[in-house]
């Protein structure tokens, strides 16, 4: 099953770095355990700002670096460290950022994952804010019930390939469908890494969740994910279904300006204005549902906002979807159920409207978000309840039962 867009793609960087940062601070990622933090503490590698240099800046254990920095290691072994993510969920690459860190970078690394029930992780003493020390014999001893040496290994040994000093990236495709909580990252044996990014599309357990409460079944977080779009110019589409409120106009979804665009804009008799061409970007839910509510916010978004917008819904299977993506999402009119007519939008602020389809019988997979004519959408929300679905079958057994959760009927 796809998670990466087909169309559109972006240049100079692999495509999951469009996917959400599961280990970023920003999501709850946290640094359970490191073995030195001499010149600066394994946080910063969670930062979700980007490094920036400090030539000028000390403190009283050496040059000021942002990211981790372990000490010139005088002892056997290799440093390394354990990152507890801030999204559980499967894990589509990573980006080992070694930025800044020119003659004092780590030469090697390699990385691994686990997961790890919530109840069977052991009482690891809190870190504190740390520089110039390393891991204590409490904190060794607590860390060694985790046996994380040998967890799975998704990135062998690998040396490390500077760039360019103020942006130098050393990316690693995963391949692996299970689903992690836990990554340790080694380096060899010593050294600095500036930022590490662990990117991939959240798991959610949905048995646990309230069925009388809606939930954002397009969240990335929980699964969401982007599987086409007609331009992304600006940013990626997988942006509107990122965590929490947007921080920018850079945190969101936005094309270039049609090239197709009249000379001199003109409205017709309803005050609309005559603009040809919209943009589209196609979600695949993290779970099958009835959507109720759609939240679409053009916060920041102050000067180029779209006019409108709609949006359509669908049931696919797994084969549908492939071979949607290989047509580029050139989806039969009869497929798509409107679950929001076209709708003007303001810019800079928060839109909430009733999805049109409240019957049970409305359950579907992807949704289409279209503007028109162009623009840009820093979030989109799609609430509703999941439901269980028989999909994602072969084509000779095209059987599909759906149902929708207990407390469905009391919310219509």
């Amino acid at each position: 099953m796809a998670d990466l867009p087909r169309e559109g793609k972006l240049a100079g960087s692999p495509d999951f770095i469009q996917l959400i940062d599961m280990a970023s601070e920003s999501v709850g990622g946290k640094i359970l355990f490191a073995t030195d933090d001499f010149f600066a503490p394994a946080e910063n590698l969670l930062k979700s700002d980007s490094p920036r240099c400090g030539d000028n800046e000390y403190t009283e254990f050496g040059k000021w670096v942002d990211g981790w920095e372990t000490r010139r290691k005088r002892i056997p072994g290799h440093d390394w460290c354990i990152i507890k993510l801030g999204i559980q969920g499967v894990i589509r690459g990573f980006d080992v950022d070694i930025s800044h860190f020119t003659g004092d970078y780590a030469p090697r690394i390699s990385i691994q994952a686990a997961n790890l029930e919530e109840d069977k992780e052991p009482e690891i003493p809190q870190r504190g804010v740390r520089t110039g020390v390393a891991a204590t014999p409490e904190e060794s001893e607590a860390v060694a019930e985790l046996e994380s040496s040998d967890w799975d290994l998704l990135v062998p040994m690998t040396e490390l390939k500077p760039e360019k000093p103020a942006s130098s990236h050393n990316y690693f495709l995963v391949n692996s469908q299970q689903k992690w909580t836990h990554v340790r990252l080694n380096i060899f044996p010593d050294g600095g890494i500036a930022r590490l990014r662990v990117y991939g599309v959240g798991h959610k357990d949905w048995t646990a969740a309230d069925p009388k409460e809606p939930l954002d079944l397009v969240a990335m977080a929980c699964g969401g994910a982007c599987v086409g779009f007609s331009n992304a110019h600006f940013g990626h589409p997988n942006k509107m279904i990122g965590v929490g409120p947007p921080k920018s106009v850079a945190d969101g979804w936005e094309t270039a300006r049609r090239p197709d665009r009249p000379p001199i804009l003109k409205h017709n008799g309803d005050g609309e204005l005559l603009i040809p061409g919209c943009e589209w970007a196609v979600f695949r839910l993290a779970h099958p549902g009835v959507i109720t509510q759609i939240e679409v916010d053009t916060t920041y978004f102050q000067g180029n906002s779209p006019a409108s917008c709609n949006l359509d819904g669908c049931i696919l299977t797994t084969q549908e979807e492939e071979d949607m993506i290989r047509q580029k999402w050139d989806v039969p009119g009869h497929k798509w159920k409107a679950l929001l007519p076209v709708t003007q939008l303001s810019p800079n602020r928060s839109h909430v409207f009733d999805s049109l389809t409240l019957e049970l019988q409305d359950v579907v997979t992807h949704a289409r978000l279209t503007i028109c004519p162009d623009g840009g959408i820093s979030r989109l929300r799609l609430k509703g309840f999941p439901s269980s679905i028989c999909l994602l079958r072969p084509r000779d057994k095209p059987v599909m039962r759906f149902s929708v959760k207990a407390g469905f009927r009391s919310n219509l």
